[in-house]
């Protein structure tokens, strides 16, 4: 089964559970070889990597307008433990809070470029954790 967007259960444990101050998302992502837009959606034809750049170009933007910023980013490697090929990317974004993190997936120009992340993906996981005290 394939995870690409939260639950409204997710949110609202996300939002009752915590972490309280700053946290780190955990990015899990699993790229489609094309990615797939709605039909009628006028993009152009595109791989799942590169419909996620254009989603990133925006999502950034937005994570530094809520104080945030990417802390770490790499391709992911032939797994220790683990079946092979399950991620192609891992991402670290620091948010300074909770309420930061919603208000920029409220945003509405953060909203408009979703579909560029759903159609990116055939797969992610998205996992909030304690930020560390000095990062």
């Amino acid at each position: 089964m394939a995870y690409i967007d939260p639950t409204g259960e997710q949110i609202k444990r996300f939002v009752e559970e915590g972490p309280d101050g700053p946290l780190v998302m955990l990015n899990l992502l699993k790229f489609r070889d094309e990615a797939a837009y709605a039909d009628g959606s006028g993009e152009p034809g595109r791989s799942g990597a590169e419909a996620y750049a254009v989603y990133s170009e925006t999502a950034l933007q937005k994570v530094r307008g809520v104080g945030g910023s990417l802390f770490f980013t790499s391709p992911a490697h032939t797994p220790v433990i683990g079946p092979d090929g399950e991620w192609d990317m891992v991402a670290l974004v620091r948010y300074p809070s909770r309420e930061a993190f919603l208000s920029m997936v409220g945003d509405p120009e953060y909203q408009a470029c979703t579909h560029h992340r759903t159609a990116a993906l055939a797969d992610s996981r998205l996992i909030p954790l304690t930020a560390p005290e000095s990062s």
